[in-house]
């Protein structure tokens, strides 16, 4: 604390040097203004760590200053010791209301100024310690809750959040009639892959194929690792004939990706399923539909996307 800088604010010349005089011995780093303007200015570029406020000044008086300083974002969180000669106690409650975070009559005990200055500086210091640990709590929060809903090897959400996303999706279509789409994507033949090349390659093709499944997407969109080689995309406000354009164009983009060290083509097959849809009538059934459609993609060649309409759903569930 004693290598704290002190910007002292008073318009007297003699008082101003005798203050200085003593924080200097104290071993604090000084600096003065002679009236508000130049205070603030000071604040701006010196960003002191205490100040010692005059009220009266030339200008802006010391209750002006303060006023702004508890305004301005990158200033309010400096302690303000206001000095005057006033006695009255409606003085020091106007210094207080408005911010200032001490009062200290003139003239003052060196004794007395010292401690105030070190109180303040104590107490700024308990903080500024408090804020950061809030914020690595904040943090460490925004971490945990990013790993819950995150898939480790892929980066795209996990199964949690599709399933949350999809329930708030099929809710919203059921009660305004708004449209969405599930997309299903499988790498075909990826056993195949893990057994001749390696696990390591089979991890390799998922982190990439999951790459180009969210550049394929919107923000709004919801890309997901359900399971294995399969993944899941929730598309808001997007029907089916929209989703299989997405869809054709993710197709494309992987079939042509050329993966290293993979000496063949990655492809993958897509079933796509949708509300609103009178055949649906719960979110589990649009998880159907679009398993539906893969399983036909799978069956008529693989590589190709297919949309359910939802009549299959009375023959099968």
């Amino acid at each position: 604390m004693s290598k704290a800088k002190v910007l002292l604010v008073e318009d007297d010349p003699i008082q101003a040097r005798a203050t200085e005089a003593i924080l200097r011995d104290t071993g604090y780093e000084v600096f003065w203004a002679q009236d508000g303007i130049n205070a603030i200015k000071l604040v701006k570029s010196l960003k002191p760590d205490i100040i010692l406020l005059d009220v009266i000044l030339p200008g802006l008086d010391g209750y002006e200053v303060c006023r702004w300083l508890k305004l301005d974002e990158t200033a309010k969180g400096i302690p303000v010791i206001m000095l005057t000669i006033k006695k009255e106690l409606s003085d020091k409650i106007s210094g207080l209301q408005i911010g200032a975070d001490d009062y200290l009559p003139k003239p003052y005990n060196e004794l007395e100024l010292n401690a105030r200055i070190y109180a303040s500086l104590r107490t700024k210091a308990l903080q500024d310690e408090l804020r950061m640990k809030n914020k690595q709590m904040e943090e460490l929060l925004d971490k945990v809750n990013y790993m819950a809903i995150t898939d480790a090897l892929t980066g795209l959400y996990n199964r949690r959040k599709f399933h949350d996303t999809l329930t708030s999706e099929f809710e919203r279509a059921k009660r305004y009639g708004t449209p969405f789409s599930l997309i299903m994507i499988d790498i075909d033949h990826f056993k195949r892959v893990n057994d001749s090349y390696g696990h390591n390659a089979g991890d390799a093709v998922l982190k990439v194929v999951s790459s180009l499944i969210l550049k394929s997407v919107r923000e709004i969109d919801t890309a997901s690792r359900f399971g294995g080689e399969e993944f899941m995309v929730v598309l808001p406000n997007t029907d089916l004939n929209n989703a299989r354009v997405v869809a054709e164009r993710m197709l494309v983009t992987i079939a042509r990706y050329p993966f290293p060290d993979i000496n063949e083509a990655i492809t993958v097959s897509i079933g796509i399923g949708g509300m609103p849809n009178s055949n649906i009538k719960n979110e589990d059934q649009v998880i159907r539909c679009a398993d539906i459609a893969l399983y036909r993609a799978k069956q008529t060649g693989r590589n190709r996307v297919e949309v359910s309409t939802g009549e299959e759903l009375a023959g099968n569930l």
